[in-house]
Protein backbone atom coordinates (compact mmCIF):
# COMPACT_ATOMS: atom_id res chain seq x y z
CA UNK A 1 0.00 0.00 0.00
CA UNK A 2 1.36 3.42 -0.97
CA UNK A 3 2.23 5.73 1.89
CA UNK A 4 1.81 9.48 2.27
CA UNK A 5 4.53 12.14 2.41
CA UNK A 6 5.97 12.69 5.88
CA UNK A 7 4.87 16.33 6.16
CA UNK A 8 2.05 18.33 4.61
CA UNK A 9 0.89 21.93 4.54
CA UNK A 10 -2.43 23.58 3.78
CA UNK A 11 -2.57 24.65 0.15
CA UNK A 12 -5.39 27.10 0.98
CA UNK A 13 -7.09 25.77 -2.17
CA UNK A 14 -10.39 24.12 -1.28
CA UNK A 15 -10.34 21.32 -3.88
CA UNK A 16 -6.64 20.60 -3.37
CA UNK A 17 -6.47 20.51 0.43
CA UNK A 18 -3.10 19.59 1.86
CA UNK A 19 0.05 19.16 -0.24
CA UNK A 20 3.53 17.93 0.64
CA UNK A 21 5.41 20.55 2.65
CA UNK A 22 8.12 21.19 0.05
CA UNK A 23 5.74 21.55 -2.92
CA UNK A 24 5.04 24.99 -4.37
CA UNK A 25 1.53 26.28 -5.00
CA UNK A 26 1.47 27.82 -8.48
CA UNK A 27 -0.79 28.75 -11.36
CA UNK A 28 -0.17 26.89 -14.59
CA UNK A 29 0.82 30.08 -16.41
CA UNK A 30 3.92 30.28 -14.21
CA UNK A 31 5.18 26.78 -15.06
CA UNK A 32 4.12 26.44 -18.72
CA UNK A 33 3.43 28.61 -21.74
CA UNK A 34 -0.29 28.51 -22.57
CA UNK A 35 -1.29 28.21 -26.23
CA UNK A 36 2.03 29.40 -27.69
CA UNK A 37 3.01 29.30 -31.37
CA UNK A 38 6.23 28.44 -33.17
CA UNK A 39 6.43 28.91 -36.93
CA UNK A 40 8.70 31.93 -37.38
CA UNK A 41 11.50 31.30 -39.86
CA UNK A 42 9.99 28.06 -41.15
CA UNK A 43 9.65 27.47 -44.85
CA UNK A 44 6.07 27.25 -46.12
CA UNK A 45 6.83 23.90 -47.75
CA UNK A 46 7.76 22.30 -44.41
CA UNK A 47 5.64 19.22 -43.77
CA UNK A 48 3.72 19.25 -40.50
CA UNK A 49 1.69 16.58 -38.75
CA UNK A 50 -2.01 17.47 -38.75
CA UNK A 51 -4.21 16.16 -35.91
CA UNK A 52 -7.97 16.78 -36.16
CA UNK A 53 -10.03 16.06 -33.06
CA UNK A 54 -11.17 12.69 -34.39
CA UNK A 55 -7.52 11.59 -34.63
CA UNK A 56 -7.05 12.09 -30.87
CA UNK A 57 -7.97 9.14 -28.67
CA UNK A 58 -9.07 9.07 -25.04
CA UNK A 59 -6.00 7.13 -23.91
CA UNK A 60 -3.28 9.62 -24.87
CA UNK A 61 -2.58 8.11 -28.29
CA UNK A 62 -3.17 9.91 -31.56
CA UNK A 63 -3.00 9.33 -35.31
CA UNK A 64 -0.36 11.40 -37.09
CA UNK A 65 -0.56 9.76 -40.51
CA UNK A 66 -1.79 13.00 -42.11
CA UNK A 67 0.86 15.60 -42.93
CA UNK A 68 0.36 18.91 -44.70
CA UNK A 69 2.68 21.72 -45.81
CA UNK A 70 2.98 24.66 -43.44
CA UNK A 71 1.40 26.96 -46.04
CA UNK A 72 -1.93 25.10 -45.74
CA UNK A 73 -2.20 25.03 -41.95
CA UNK A 74 -0.27 27.95 -40.45
CA UNK A 75 -3.43 30.04 -40.18
CA UNK A 76 -6.77 28.89 -38.86
CA UNK A 77 -5.46 25.94 -36.85
CA UNK A 78 -3.83 25.28 -33.47
CA UNK A 79 -0.05 25.07 -33.56
CA UNK A 80 1.98 22.78 -31.30
CA UNK A 81 5.51 21.39 -31.09
CA UNK A 82 7.30 18.26 -29.92
CA UNK A 83 6.97 17.69 -26.15
CA UNK A 84 3.95 19.99 -25.88
CA UNK A 85 0.91 18.78 -23.95
CA UNK A 86 -2.41 19.20 -25.75
CA UNK A 87 -5.95 18.50 -24.63
CA UNK A 88 -9.44 19.08 -25.99
CA UNK A 89 -11.22 22.18 -24.77
CA UNK A 90 -14.75 21.40 -26.04
CA UNK A 91 -17.42 19.18 -24.50
CA UNK A 92 -17.66 16.17 -24.48
CA UNK A 93 -14.11 15.61 -25.75
CA UNK A 94 -12.59 17.32 -22.72
CA UNK A 95 -14.58 15.22 -20.23
CA UNK A 96 -13.77 12.05 -22.17
CA UNK A 97 -10.05 12.61 -21.68
CA UNK A 98 -8.89 13.54 -25.18
CA UNK A 99 -5.33 14.78 -24.86
CA UNK A 100 -1.72 13.74 -25.38
CA UNK A 101 1.92 14.36 -24.67
CA UNK A 102 3.54 15.03 -28.05
CA UNK A 103 6.93 13.49 -27.22
CA UNK A 104 6.71 11.28 -30.32
CA UNK A 105 5.49 13.92 -32.74
CA UNK A 106 6.98 13.00 -36.11
CA UNK A 107 7.61 16.61 -37.18
CA UNK A 108 9.07 19.49 -35.19
CA UNK A 109 5.82 21.42 -35.47
CA UNK A 110 2.27 20.16 -35.86
CA UNK A 111 -1.19 21.61 -36.27
CA UNK A 112 -4.65 20.49 -35.37
CA UNK A 113 -8.15 21.35 -34.35
CA UNK A 114 -8.81 24.81 -32.99
CA UNK A 115 -10.53 22.99 -30.11
CA UNK A 116 -7.19 22.04 -28.52
CA UNK A 117 -5.43 23.83 -25.68
CA UNK A 118 -1.62 23.67 -25.80
CA UNK A 119 0.81 23.69 -22.87
CA UNK A 120 4.53 24.09 -23.49
CA UNK A 121 6.91 23.28 -20.65
CA UNK A 122 9.46 25.68 -19.29
CA UNK A 123 12.68 23.80 -18.72
CA UNK A 124 13.61 23.60 -15.09
CA UNK A 125 9.99 24.25 -14.11
CA UNK A 126 7.90 21.36 -15.36
CA UNK A 127 8.56 17.83 -16.64
CA UNK A 128 6.48 17.11 -19.78
CA UNK A 129 5.12 13.79 -18.51
CA UNK A 130 4.09 15.27 -15.15
CA UNK A 131 2.27 18.09 -16.93
CA UNK A 132 0.47 15.56 -19.14
CA UNK A 133 -0.66 13.50 -16.18
CA UNK A 134 -1.85 16.64 -14.43
CA UNK A 135 -4.09 17.53 -17.39
CA UNK A 136 -5.67 14.04 -17.52
CA UNK A 137 -6.18 13.83 -13.76
CA UNK A 138 -9.70 13.64 -12.45
CA UNK A 139 -9.24 16.85 -10.46
CA UNK A 140 -8.23 18.89 -13.52
CA UNK A 141 -11.03 17.47 -15.65
CA UNK A 142 -13.73 17.93 -13.01
CA UNK A 143 -12.76 21.53 -12.33
CA UNK A 144 -12.41 22.27 -16.03
CA UNK A 145 -15.88 20.89 -16.66
CA UNK A 146 -17.34 22.97 -13.82
CA UNK A 147 -15.88 26.20 -15.23
CA UNK A 148 -16.76 25.61 -18.90
CA UNK A 149 -18.48 28.45 -20.72
CA UNK A 150 -20.81 28.50 -23.71
CA UNK A 151 -24.15 27.10 -24.76
CA UNK A 152 -25.21 23.49 -24.28
CA UNK A 153 -23.29 21.15 -26.56
CA UNK A 154 -20.70 23.84 -27.33
CA UNK A 155 -19.20 24.50 -23.90
CA UNK A 156 -15.46 25.02 -23.72
CA UNK A 157 -12.66 25.17 -21.18
CA UNK A 158 -11.52 28.78 -21.29
CA UNK A 159 -7.98 30.12 -21.63
CA UNK A 160 -8.40 31.87 -18.28
CA UNK A 161 -9.20 28.60 -16.51
CA UNK A 162 -6.05 26.97 -17.90
CA UNK A 163 -3.78 29.93 -17.15
CA UNK A 164 -5.12 30.38 -13.61
CA UNK A 165 -5.44 26.73 -12.63
CA UNK A 166 -3.70 26.44 -9.25
CA UNK A 167 -2.06 23.22 -8.12
CA UNK A 168 0.86 21.84 -6.17
CA UNK A 169 4.14 21.63 -8.09
CA UNK A 170 7.01 19.48 -6.76
CA UNK A 171 10.62 19.78 -7.90
CA UNK A 172 11.42 18.56 -11.44
CA UNK A 173 13.19 15.52 -9.94
CA UNK A 174 10.05 14.51 -8.02
CA UNK A 175 7.91 15.26 -11.07
CA UNK A 176 9.95 12.74 -13.05
CA UNK A 177 9.62 10.13 -10.29
CA UNK A 178 5.85 10.62 -10.22
CA UNK A 179 5.74 10.32 -14.00
CA UNK A 180 7.88 7.15 -13.89
CA UNK A 181 5.46 5.63 -11.38
CA UNK A 182 2.42 6.59 -13.45
CA UNK A 183 4.00 5.35 -16.69
CA UNK A 184 4.47 1.95 -15.09
CA UNK A 185 1.13 1.73 -13.32
CA UNK A 186 -1.01 3.10 -16.14
CA UNK A 187 0.68 0.79 -18.64
CA UNK A 188 -0.18 -2.17 -16.38
CA UNK A 189 -3.79 -0.98 -16.06
CA UNK A 190 -4.04 -0.29 -19.80
CA UNK A 191 -2.73 -3.79 -20.54
CA UNK A 192 -5.47 -5.25 -18.33
CA UNK A 193 -8.08 -3.10 -20.04
CA UNK A 194 -6.84 -4.20 -23.47
CA UNK A 195 -6.99 -7.83 -22.39
CA UNK A 196 -10.56 -7.41 -21.17
CA UNK A 197 -11.59 -5.54 -24.32
CA UNK A 198 -10.21 -8.43 -26.35
CA UNK A 199 -12.18 -10.83 -24.19
CA UNK A 200 -15.34 -8.85 -24.93
CA UNK A 201 -14.64 -9.10 -28.67
CA UNK A 202 -14.15 -12.87 -28.36
CA UNK A 203 -17.38 -13.19 -26.39
CA UNK A 204 -19.22 -11.20 -29.05
CA UNK A 205 -17.78 -13.47 -31.73
CA UNK A 206 -18.87 -16.51 -29.71
CA UNK A 207 -22.35 -15.04 -29.33
CA UNK A 208 -22.65 -14.44 -33.07
CA UNK A 209 -21.41 -17.95 -33.84
CA UNK A 210 -23.88 -19.55 -31.43
CA UNK A 211 -26.79 -17.65 -32.99
CA UNK A 212 -25.72 -18.37 -36.55
CA UNK A 213 -25.23 -22.07 -35.84
CA UNK A 214 -28.67 -22.39 -34.25
CA UNK A 215 -30.65 -20.50 -36.92
CA UNK A 216 -28.96 -22.29 -39.82
CA UNK A 217 -28.23 -25.80 -38.51
CA UNK A 218 -30.78 -26.26 -35.72
CA UNK A 219 -30.18 -27.95 -32.37
CA UNK A 220 -30.27 -31.60 -33.42
CA UNK A 221 -26.72 -32.48 -34.34
CA UNK A 222 -27.84 -35.88 -35.62
CA UNK A 223 -30.34 -34.42 -38.11
CA UNK A 224 -29.69 -35.07 -41.78
CA UNK A 225 -28.42 -32.10 -43.78
CA UNK A 226 -28.89 -30.88 -47.34
CA UNK A 227 -27.25 -28.23 -49.46
CA UNK A 228 -28.99 -24.87 -49.27
CA UNK A 229 -27.77 -23.84 -52.71
CA UNK A 230 -26.18 -20.70 -51.24
CA UNK A 231 -22.39 -20.85 -50.99
CA UNK A 232 -22.04 -18.69 -47.86
CA UNK A 233 -24.88 -20.50 -46.08
CA UNK A 234 -23.86 -24.09 -46.76
CA UNK A 235 -26.00 -26.94 -45.46
CA UNK A 236 -29.30 -26.70 -43.61
CA UNK A 237 -31.31 -29.48 -41.91
CA UNK A 238 -32.99 -31.72 -44.46
CA UNK A 239 -36.48 -30.97 -43.12
CA UNK A 240 -35.98 -27.17 -43.22
CA UNK A 241 -36.92 -24.85 -46.08
CA UNK A 242 -35.45 -21.63 -47.44
CA UNK A 243 -38.29 -19.15 -47.50
CA UNK A 244 -38.44 -15.58 -48.69
CA UNK A 245 -39.01 -13.12 -45.90
CA UNK A 246 -42.16 -11.79 -47.53
CA UNK A 247 -43.78 -15.19 -47.00
CA UNK A 248 -42.89 -15.19 -43.31
CA UNK A 249 -44.54 -11.84 -42.63
CA UNK A 250 -48.05 -10.52 -43.01
CA UNK A 251 -46.91 -6.90 -43.08
CA UNK A 252 -43.69 -5.30 -44.21
CA UNK A 253 -43.18 -1.59 -44.64
CA UNK A 254 -41.35 1.46 -43.40
CA UNK A 255 -42.85 4.28 -41.40
CA UNK A 256 -43.09 7.95 -42.26
CA UNK A 257 -41.78 11.08 -40.66
CA UNK A 258 -44.64 13.29 -39.49
CA UNK A 259 -45.22 16.53 -41.35
CA UNK A 260 -43.06 19.12 -39.61
CA UNK A 261 -40.41 16.59 -38.63
CA UNK A 262 -38.75 16.99 -35.26
CA UNK A 263 -40.65 20.22 -34.60
CA UNK A 264 -43.85 18.23 -33.92
CA UNK A 265 -42.25 15.77 -31.51
CA UNK A 266 -43.52 15.90 -27.94
CA UNK A 267 -42.08 14.97 -24.55
CA UNK A 268 -44.94 12.55 -23.91
CA UNK A 269 -47.59 10.82 -25.95
CA UNK A 270 -47.26 7.93 -28.43
CA UNK A 271 -43.63 6.76 -28.91
CA UNK A 272 -42.31 7.13 -32.46
CA UNK A 273 -39.34 4.84 -32.88
CA UNK A 274 -36.37 6.07 -34.89
CA UNK A 275 -33.17 4.33 -35.97
CA UNK A 276 -31.31 5.54 -32.86
CA UNK A 277 -33.79 3.60 -30.73
CA UNK A 278 -33.21 0.26 -32.51
CA UNK A 279 -30.20 -1.76 -31.33
CA UNK A 280 -29.28 -5.44 -31.46
CA UNK A 281 -29.23 -5.65 -27.66
CA UNK A 282 -32.59 -3.99 -27.15
CA UNK A 283 -34.69 -0.90 -27.77
CA UNK A 284 -33.16 2.20 -26.19
CA UNK A 285 -35.99 4.43 -25.09
CA UNK A 286 -34.06 7.07 -23.15
CA UNK A 287 -34.19 9.51 -26.09
CA UNK A 288 -37.40 8.33 -27.73
CA UNK A 289 -39.60 10.99 -29.36
CA UNK A 290 -43.38 11.17 -28.99
CA UNK A 291 -46.29 12.22 -31.20
CA UNK A 292 -49.84 13.16 -30.37
CA UNK A 293 -52.66 10.62 -30.36
CA UNK A 294 -54.29 12.39 -33.32
CA UNK A 295 -51.08 12.19 -35.34
CA UNK A 296 -50.68 8.54 -34.39
CA UNK A 297 -54.20 7.82 -35.67
CA UNK A 298 -53.40 9.63 -38.90
CA UNK A 299 -50.36 7.34 -39.25
CA UNK A 300 -52.35 4.18 -38.56
CA UNK A 301 -50.65 2.29 -41.41
CA UNK A 302 -47.31 2.47 -39.59
CA UNK A 303 -48.39 1.68 -36.04
CA UNK A 304 -46.34 -0.92 -34.23
CA UNK A 305 -47.91 -3.99 -32.63
CA UNK A 306 -46.64 -6.34 -29.96
CA UNK A 307 -44.26 -8.85 -31.60
CA UNK A 308 -43.32 -6.72 -34.62
CA UNK A 309 -39.68 -7.02 -35.71
CA UNK A 310 -38.11 -3.59 -36.30
CA UNK A 311 -35.23 -3.17 -38.75
CA UNK A 312 -33.20 -0.05 -39.56
CA UNK A 313 -33.15 0.37 -43.34
CA UNK A 314 -31.10 3.55 -43.88
CA UNK A 315 -27.94 5.25 -42.69
CA UNK A 316 -24.97 4.07 -40.69
CA UNK A 317 -27.13 1.87 -38.44
CA UNK A 318 -28.63 -0.07 -41.35
CA UNK A 319 -29.32 -3.68 -40.41
CA UNK A 320 -29.71 -3.13 -36.68
CA UNK A 321 -32.86 -4.85 -35.54
CA UNK A 322 -34.94 -5.83 -32.54
CA UNK A 323 -38.61 -6.31 -31.77
CA UNK A 324 -41.44 -4.51 -29.99
CA UNK A 325 -42.16 -6.26 -26.73
CA UNK A 326 -44.57 -3.82 -25.08
CA UNK A 327 -48.35 -4.05 -25.12
CA UNK A 328 -48.87 -0.38 -25.89
CA UNK A 329 -49.24 1.84 -28.95
CA UNK A 330 -46.16 2.98 -30.90
CA UNK A 331 -45.18 4.15 -34.37
CA UNK A 332 -42.05 4.34 -36.54
CA UNK A 333 -40.48 6.85 -38.89
CA UNK A 334 -39.26 6.23 -42.43
CA UNK A 335 -35.85 4.91 -41.33
CA UNK A 336 -37.36 1.86 -39.63
CA UNK A 337 -39.14 -1.07 -41.28
CA UNK A 338 -41.92 -3.02 -39.56
CA UNK A 339 -41.85 -6.78 -40.20
CA UNK A 340 -44.94 -8.42 -38.73
CA UNK A 341 -44.50 -12.20 -38.53
CA UNK A 342 -47.19 -14.68 -39.56
CA UNK A 343 -48.65 -16.99 -36.88
CA UNK A 344 -46.25 -19.72 -38.03
CA UNK A 345 -43.23 -17.47 -37.60
CA UNK A 346 -41.71 -16.76 -34.19
CA UNK A 347 -40.90 -13.09 -33.61
CA UNK A 348 -37.75 -13.93 -31.71
CA UNK A 349 -36.63 -16.54 -34.23
CA UNK A 350 -37.00 -13.97 -37.00
CA UNK A 351 -35.10 -11.40 -34.93
CA UNK A 352 -32.26 -13.86 -34.29
CA UNK A 353 -32.16 -14.78 -37.99
CA UNK A 354 -32.01 -11.16 -39.19
CA UNK A 355 -29.37 -10.23 -36.61
CA UNK A 356 -27.24 -13.27 -37.54
CA UNK A 357 -24.92 -13.64 -40.50
CA UNK A 358 -27.93 -14.92 -42.49
CA UNK A 359 -29.66 -11.55 -42.32
CA UNK A 360 -26.64 -9.26 -42.13
CA UNK A 361 -24.93 -10.84 -45.17
CA UNK A 362 -28.05 -10.27 -47.27
CA UNK A 363 -28.39 -6.72 -45.98
CA UNK A 364 -24.82 -6.00 -47.11
CA UNK A 365 -25.52 -7.52 -50.53
CA UNK A 366 -28.84 -5.74 -51.03
CA UNK A 367 -28.02 -2.14 -50.16
CA UNK A 368 -28.62 0.49 -52.81
CA UNK A 369 -25.55 2.46 -53.81
CA UNK A 370 -22.03 2.29 -52.44
CA UNK A 371 -22.48 4.43 -49.33
CA UNK A 372 -24.89 2.31 -47.27
CA UNK A 373 -27.75 4.23 -48.86
CA UNK A 374 -30.60 2.00 -47.82
CA UNK A 375 -32.84 -0.99 -48.24
CA UNK A 376 -36.22 -1.10 -49.91
CA UNK A 377 -39.09 -3.38 -49.00
CA UNK A 378 -39.02 -5.20 -52.32
CA UNK A 379 -35.43 -6.32 -51.84
CA UNK A 380 -36.06 -7.05 -48.16
CA UNK A 381 -38.95 -9.33 -49.05
CA UNK A 382 -36.59 -11.47 -51.17
CA UNK A 383 -34.31 -12.27 -48.23
CA UNK A 384 -33.99 -16.03 -47.75
CA UNK A 385 -34.47 -17.35 -44.22
CA UNK A 386 -33.73 -20.97 -43.20
CA UNK A 387 -37.09 -21.99 -41.78
CA UNK A 388 -38.48 -24.80 -39.65
CA UNK A 389 -41.78 -25.52 -37.89
CA UNK A 390 -42.99 -23.19 -35.16
CA UNK A 391 -42.23 -25.68 -32.36
CA UNK A 392 -38.61 -26.06 -33.47
CA UNK A 393 -38.32 -22.29 -33.84
CA UNK A 394 -39.46 -21.84 -30.25
CA UNK A 395 -37.00 -24.50 -29.03
CA UNK A 396 -34.20 -22.63 -30.82
CA UNK A 397 -35.32 -19.34 -29.29
CA UNK A 398 -35.35 -20.86 -25.78
CA UNK A 399 -31.84 -22.22 -26.32
CA UNK A 400 -30.52 -18.93 -27.72
CA UNK A 401 -32.05 -16.82 -24.97
CA UNK A 402 -30.33 -19.02 -22.40
CA UNK A 403 -26.95 -19.07 -24.16
CA UNK A 404 -26.89 -15.40 -25.14
CA UNK A 405 -27.95 -14.35 -21.62
CA UNK A 406 -24.94 -16.23 -20.24
CA UNK A 407 -22.59 -14.59 -22.72
CA UNK A 408 -24.18 -11.17 -22.21
CA UNK A 409 -23.67 -11.52 -18.46
CA UNK A 410 -19.98 -12.28 -19.05
CA UNK A 411 -19.69 -9.27 -21.34
CA UNK A 412 -21.38 -7.07 -18.74
CA UNK A 413 -18.95 -8.27 -16.06
CA UNK A 414 -15.97 -7.47 -18.29
CA UNK A 415 -17.38 -4.02 -19.10
CA UNK A 416 -17.93 -3.31 -15.41
CA UNK A 417 -14.39 -4.43 -14.65
CA UNK A 418 -13.07 -2.09 -17.36
CA UNK A 419 -15.02 0.82 -15.89
CA UNK A 420 -13.59 0.10 -12.43
CA UNK A 421 -10.07 -0.08 -13.85
CA UNK A 422 -10.56 3.25 -15.61
CA UNK A 423 -11.87 4.81 -12.42
CA UNK A 424 -8.88 3.42 -10.49
CA UNK A 425 -6.51 4.73 -13.18
CA UNK A 426 -8.00 8.23 -12.94
CA UNK A 427 -7.95 8.21 -9.15
CA UNK A 428 -4.34 6.97 -9.04
CA UNK A 429 -3.18 9.73 -11.37
CA UNK A 430 -5.00 12.38 -9.30
CA UNK A 431 -3.57 11.14 -6.02
CA UNK A 432 -0.03 11.02 -7.42
CA UNK A 433 0.01 14.46 -9.09
CA UNK A 434 -1.59 16.18 -6.09
CA UNK A 435 0.76 14.61 -3.56
CA UNK A 436 -1.82 12.51 -1.72
CA UNK A 437 0.46 9.46 -2.12
CA UNK A 438 4.25 9.32 -2.04
CA UNK A 439 5.48 7.31 -5.01
CA UNK A 440 9.11 8.44 -5.01
CA UNK A 441 10.45 5.12 -3.76
CA UNK A 442 8.02 2.82 -5.50
CA UNK A 443 9.77 -0.20 -7.01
Amino acid sequence: MLKQYSEYKDSEIEWLGQVPKDWSIKRLKFVADINPSRTDGMDDSTQCVFIPMEAMNNDGTFDQSVQRPLSEVKTGFTCFAKDDVIFAKITPCFENGKGALLSKLETDVGFGSTEFHVLRIRKGKTAPRFLYYLTVSGAFRRLGEAFMQGVAGQKRVTNDFVRDFITGIPSPVVQDKIADFLDKKTSQIDALITKKERMIELLKEERAAVINQAVTKGLDHKAGMKESGISWLGEIPVHWELKKLKYLSKKMGSGITPSGGASVYLTKGIPILRSQNIHFDGLRMDDVAYISDDMHKAMSATRVLLGDVLLNITGASIGRCNYWREDREANVNQHVCIIRPTPKTSTKFLYFSLSSEVGQRQIDLSQNGVSREGLNCEDLGKFLIPFSGINEQEDIVTFLEYKTSQIDAQILREKKSIELLKEYRTALISEAVTGKIDVRNDK
